[in-house]
């Protein structure tokens, strides 16, 4: 078959491929079955590919003859059925019989003997297939590298798609953060304009009342003017005889009016200083968290609050990256921001199931047993026993009269100092030592579903006016 007939025979006039179940239309044209309804749908309507002859028919049958054919032709032209037949030398045109060790490559016995393979040495072909055959176990290593990529290839799908998520869920937590700035900034220019309109409608009402009661004056006064007018041009008789009452009429024993201060609305009040006031009353009422999590490093057990301020735990575990910040086997999770100076202090309530309060170096690996290594210093809760250490030595037990509710954590990076104490009592409970030369970053570590630990947010002073500023 291969010998009367080529590639071209057996091409679909479209994808110009081997025929995949080709069908055949009116016009005797055939099409693959897929390749037609391709162009179908580009066009719009049933037409041949080749001839543009209209198909009445919305499915052509399946030319076996053409399938069988095509069947027969790649069986016959498959590369192994050409080895099964005897490939043969393309320069000797000689069945090739020998395998070549120095150049790696078969061989026929023209080959052999000729000058390229002098003094090279030779294996049956069929010995040599079996032998090189062994070439699986230079494939293992490949293998395991394959699959490495594919590991990371999935790890880095699941990263891209959790980026994702943390967009959406980071721009809801956005908006929601705003909105209540928003609501504060609204409810205070409410509060603001209600005591702009209260102002006015109380100093408007006692103008109207001045207002009224001048009007009222006025009337009485023009009252007058006019009957002793009238008197005036009346007969002199009439005149006369009218004057005593007309002269009293003349005498007014009203004040003149006075002129009050403070009868304009007090404008200085409502805007003095108007964004610098409003951001000073803002921040009496804001909370400041001293430490925030950082979600990205937060073992898929531990569930962080919406402010990144409190940490739970979990039986469920959460599909997030293995990224190379995550904790994977301890549960635990570190602060967003480290410190390589400065003194810094935080409070953490605590429950009575296992924890762990403390600071982690920057290079300190998170995989795995992250206390059988240094670079760990810890005050921790266990089996009623509170205990505190610097890894990977043993801890220390630490004697205490009652279940403590509140630890305050204290850094002193300088002077190396990290401090515990009872958040509640400020009683001392133990202080480490040692010499820092790297960023740190605040440890926490729970497995209690019902207590969260908490990072207690501190009022942050607000800041002086710019008249305290001024008078100092």
């Amino acid at each position: 078959m291969a010998s009367k007939f080529s590639e071209e025979d057996f091409s679909c006039p479209v994808c110009r491929e081997i025929f995949r179940d080709p069908v055949i239309l009116r016009c005797s044209h055939s099409v693959c079955k897929d390749c037609l309804q391709q162009f179908w749908k580009i066009k719009g309507s049933r037409e041949c590919p080749v001839c543009r002859r209209k198909s009445p028919v919305e499915k052509p049958p399946i030319n076996l003859a053409l399938k069988n054919l095509c069947e027969t032709f790649l069986q016959e032209s498959s590369p192994r059925a050409s080895a099964g037949s005897g490939t043969r030398c393309i320069p000797h045109s000689e069945k090739l019989r020998l395998f070549c060790l120095d150049d790696l490559q078969p061989v026929c016995l023209v080959c052999r003997d000729s000058k390229i393979h002098t003094n090279h040495k030779f294996l049956p072909l069929q010995e040599a297939a079996v032998d090189y055959k062994e070439l699986q176990a230079a494939l293992k290593p490949l293998e395991e590298k394959l699959k490495i990529f594919k590991e990371c290839k999935l790890s880095w799908d699941q990263t891209a798609e959790h980026i994702k998520t943390q967009a959406r869920r980071t721009e809801r937590r956005i908006k929601e953060e705003f909105e209540k700035l928003h609501q504060f900034l609204r409810d205070e220019e409410a509060a603001r304009l209600t005591a702009l309109r209260e102002e006015e409608e109380r100093k408007s009402r006692a103008m109207k009342e001045k207002i009224e009661k001048m009007s009222r004056e006025i009337s009485s006064l023009s009252d007058a003017v006019r009957a002793v007018e009238e008197q005036m041009a009346a007969e002199d008789v009439s005149f006369l005889q009218n004057y005593k009452a007309t002269l009293k009429r003349t005498q007014c024993s009203l004040q003149d009016p006075e002129r009050l201060s403070g009868e304009l609305l007090h404008v200085a009040k409502h805007l003095a200083n108007l964004k610098f006031t409003v951001w000073e009353k803002m921040q009496k009422i804001m909370q400041f968290a001293p430490v925030i999590l950082d979600p990205n490093t937060a073992h898929p057990k531990l569930v962080l609050s919406d402010d990144l301020t409190s940490v739970r735990f979990s039986d469920e575990k959460q599909q997030l990256p293995d990224n190379p910040e995550r904790f994977d086997k301890l549960v635990c999770v570190l602060g967003s921001e480290g410190f390589n100076s400065g003194t810094h202090c935080w409070d953490v309530e605590v429950g009575d199931k296992l924890w762990i309060l403390g600071v982690m170096t920057e290079s300190a690996e998170r995989k795995g047993e992250i206390f059988s290594r240094s670079g760990v210093w810890s005050l921790w809760y266990l089996n009623g026993q509170y205990a505190v250490g610097s890894s990977p030595q043993p801890g220390t037990p630490l004697s205490v009269a009652q279940n403590l509710q509140k630890i305050r954590v204290q850094l002193d990076w300088e002077r190396g100092m990290l401090s515990f104490s009872d958040g509640l009592t400020n009683r001392d409970l133990h202080t480490l030592s040692h010499r820092f030369t790297e960023r740190v970053f605040p440890l926490f570590m729970n497995v209690c579903k019902v207590s969260p630990k908490k990072i207690i947010p501190v009022l942050k002073e607000p800041t002086q006016s710019l008249l305290q500023l001024s008078q100092k």
